[in-house]
């Protein structure tokens, strides 16, 4: 998979992207975290084009740690998800 950071601030983050089911998984796991102010994704189509996430905190969390912390998060999730289907 390719990323490509596009602008980072200690408060933006800017994410290029070559799977849109993943930044999808990303920008929604975002939202659970409380310093984080802007998740979102823009496509100029679901087929064609690179997603871009773009990721806004309040200063009290660091952007780029914002994303890795939700990767995290999400990567559980799915492990859980996972487990649920050996049994």
């Amino acid at each position: 998979m390719e990323v490509k950071i596009l602008e980072e601030t200690k408060k933006k983050v800017v994410i290029e992207l070559d799977n849109q089911t993943i930044a999808g998984l990303v920008e929604r796991e975002l939202w659970n975290d409380e310093h984080v102010k802007v998740s979102g994704l823009k496509a100029k189509h679901p087929l064609i084009g690179k997603p871009t996430l773009v990721v806004e905190t309040d200063g009290k969390e660091d952007s780029k740690k914002a994303v890795k912390e939700a990767i995290a998060r999400a990567k559980k999730d799915l492990e859980k998800f996972k487990k649920a289907f050996k049994a």
